[in-house]
């Protein structure tokens, strides 16, 4: 008993140093399953460098998209801000009406929060300090919503009427700063805040105005998801700020996804009528994406390049789930790693400079899988008998020959893109939009075949040629200013002849005339159908028209904008070819779509039928091995009962399914068939059955019937 005090203490034991996990780092686990472990670490720096410019490209592409709405909801904070200082504010508006900013985003979800962030950002930095942003999944009631709004501006814990929140609150590190929950709380905070403000300005001349705008700053309350919010509470909330709308300067902001309609449809005319609400259009997610596209991925600056299958992998996920362009950034990002972790080339997709010094540097495995690629073994077969001998066998040579296709291919890229984008200004255009309206669709056409082939080309072309002389050489303009951003020669050179035939253009009259001799010619057979006449003659007077017709000169607008469009056709072919015509295209260009689609694409039913029918693929226990798609009867009970299953029809009897089930877990349990007691069920196993059957339940494989009440339905047949 003497020692019975020690068995009551506590002992700590404090784990040592040298036991603790250590964390991998970024490119350790990036190394990891690489197939050319020497260059892993080269590859990972690569595309660490490669994402950063252009998660770099992409902020400041955001930026320069969302300016001029957010330029908008700054002047209109500022406009409310400055109009509540007037004398005359009450006249102008009612006391109890709340400016209110109606922000439409449209309905891609995950690109919201990027929008609101920088929203939150500049508000804070130009028009007031006071900016707080909610979300409905945080304030499902009242006090919740009150809690947040109150936290949030004024940086404190807040205590709500509560049991079990309170209790929070004892245990929180800022107990000693907690307040009640209440907006005259909020009035008394602010009226505190703009008053030590006020006392502490320096004691430079100002202007009353500019004095009182900078005491008084507006309180801005961003409703990220205005759709979700419960509009009971929303409402509540609303009646109670009007209240305080003259000690207190608020200024609401909705982000609405789908309509305007939905303010009018949560909120009654009692509540709204509250509220001096202004409309905010953002830029559509479509226009956000094809400026992505043509930023980011039909440049020449950055090297890595996705194919016509990814391409359309991302443009679907994109126009049939959810219209994100944070996501579309995120499916380039996985498509990056996936090309510099599986492709051991990789380390020449770069900048020039730096590629050329790569090909120096590979070593011998990476010269032979050189000598093995699709693109480099054609490029082989076009050479001469003693070059091809040196291709595949002289490793030097191959590094000469490799910088060469190496800057190449470089020139192809900066070639490709001015010409894509001048043809892309002459059709974008025209009727029924032959080769797409959008950009990307004329550049996945180009990825797939030689576009001249294509009739949708042709006929483009055709419609090319019935513009009038305006509308051409002002499209051929706007193709002059295109080419004058390339800095190649090639490009150069087009530029130079593309504004000869500008100036050839405009040298021209603005209509021309046909000669006597050509009309009097048409006009002769025309008076000739006008008498009367046998179909012999008709025929034959026919005929002449159509010869005259073909024997008319044509008109030096008509040469000419041959001429010109002759000259476009020339370009197309020369530089519009598909990436695969060009030798070592794959160091640059990634081209597994299946991988792309299995990661963004997820298909759970497809996963769990797996699990189900073949639990060895994801456990890895040998015993769970099986053949002939036969499942082990040591498989957990919900393997079990699915493969019984599958072999019922429409409806399932419930005690033969279980029955079946108790046959196979006692051959399991090693039981002998010829016992007394085999095939009995206990209740053990009736319970492990049960959870079964409910988990299968609720994966959505059978659901209960009123047809019988000891059956269930199945609900998937085959291999849905």
């Amino acid at each position: 008993m003497a020692t019975s005090s020690v068995s009551k203490g506590c002992f700590v034991f404090k784990p040592s140093a040298k036991k603790k996990k250590k964390t991998l780092s970024l490119e350790s686990y990036f190394v990891q399953g690489c197939e050319d472990a020497e260059s892993s670490e080269t590859r990972f720096r690569l595309c660490q460098e490669l994402w950063d410019k252009i998660k770099t490209d992409t902020e400041v592409l955001q930026d320069e998209l969302n300016r001029k709405i957010l330029d908008s909801l700054l002047d209109f904070t500022r406009k409310c801000s400055s109009t509540r200082q007037n004398i005359d504010w009450a006249s102008q508006m009612r006391a109890s009406e709340i400016p209110t900013a109606a922000l439409m985003l449209g309905v891609n979800i995950p690109d919201h929060d990027m929008t609101f962030q920088s929203l939150s950002d500049m508000l804070k930095q130009s028009v007031s300090p006071h900016v707080a942003s909610v979300q409905a999944k945080e304030c499902g009631a009242l006090k919740h919503l009150m809690k947040k709004v109150l936290e949030r501006l004024m940086d404190t814990v807040v205590v709500v009427d509560d049991e079990d929140e309170e209790e929070n609150v004892e245990t929180s590190p800022r107990v000693h700063r907690s307040v009640h929950c209440s907006l005259g709380i909020l009035c008394d905070w602010y009226a505190a805040r703009t008053k030590k403000s006020a006392t502490g300005t320096p004691g430079k001349k100002r202007s009353s105005q500019v004095r009182d705008e900078q005491q008084q700053p507006p309180v801005v309350i961003i409703f990220k998801d205005l759709e979700a919010f419960n509009p009971r509470v929303l409402q509540d909330f609303i009646l109670i700020c009007s209240q305080y709308i003259d000690r207190l300067p608020l200024t609401f902001i909705f982000g609405i996804a789908t309509s305007p309609s939905t303010i009018q449809h949560m909120l009654p005319h009692s509540v709204s009528s509250l509220l001096c609400i202004e409309l905010f259009q953002s830029l559509s997610c479509t226009q956000h994406l094809a400026t992505v596209i043509d930023k980011l991925i039909l440049t020449s600056h950055i090297a890595f390049k996705l194919n016509g299958k990814v391409m359309q992998v991302l443009i679907g996920v994109f126009l049939y789930h959810d219209f994100s362009v944070r996501n579309f950034i995120k499916g380039l990002q996985l498509a990056l790693l996936e090309h510099f972790h599986s492709q051991p080339l990789s380390v020449l997709c770069c900048k020039k400079k730096t590629a050329l010094f790569n090909v120096t540097q590979l070593s011998k495995p990476n010269l032979d899988r050189i000598r093995q690629l699709p693109s480099f073994k054609r490029y082989v077969e076009k050479q001469e008998a003693q070059e091809q001998v040196n291709l595949m066998t002289d490793d030097s040579h191959l590094k000469e020959v490799c910088q060469q296709l190496i800057k190449d291919l470089h020139k192809y890229h900066k070639n490709y893109y001015p010409i894509l984008r001048c043809l892309h200004t002459l059709t974008s255009s025209l009727p029924r939009y032959p080769l797409g309206k959008q950009i990307r669709e004329l550049h996945l056409i180009c990825l797939a075949n030689n576009v001249w082939e294509n009739e949708d080309y042709q006929s483009a072309m055709k419609l090319v040629k019935m513009l009038a002389k305006g509308e051409l050489v002002s499209l051929l303009q706007k193709c002059v200013e295109i080419l004058q951003l390339s800095k190649s020669k090639k490009m150069k050179n087009a530029l130079v002849q593309l504004e000869e035939l500008l100036a050839r253009f405009k040298q021209l009259d603005t209509a021309t005339e046909m000669t006597p001799t050509v009309e009097a010619s048409i006009a002769s057979p025309i008076k000739n159908l006008r008498k009367k006449t046998d179909l012999f003659q008709l025929q034959k007077t026919l005929l002449e028209m159509n010869e005259s017709r073909r024997a008319k000169r044509l008109s030096p607008f008509e040469n000419l904008r041959n001429e010109a469009l002759k000259f476009i056709d020339n370009l197309v072919k020369s530089h519009l070819s598909p990436p695969e015509s060009q030798p070592l295209y794959e160091v640059c260009y990634y081209s597994s779509s299946a991988t792309v689609r299995r990661h963004l694409n997820a298909t759970p039913r497809t996963s769990i039928q797996a699990a189900l029918s073949n639990p060895y693929h994801y456990l890895q226990n040998d015993s769970l091995k099986s053949e002939d798609g036969t499942v082990s009867n040591a498989a957990p009970d919900i393997c079990i009962a699915y493969k019984l299953h599958l072999e019922c029809g429409r409806l399932i009897n419930l005690y033969d399914w279980l029955e079946a089930y108790s046959t196979v877990v006692l051959a399991a349990e090693g039981n002998d068939p010829d016992s007394e007691h085999f095939g009995k069920v206990d209740e053990v196993k009736h319970a492990r059955f049960i959870r079964a059957v409910s988990e299968l339940e609720f994966l959505g494989f059978i659901k209960s019937t009123k047809q019988k009440t000891d059956h269930v339905a199945r609900l998937t047949w085959g291999g849905c």
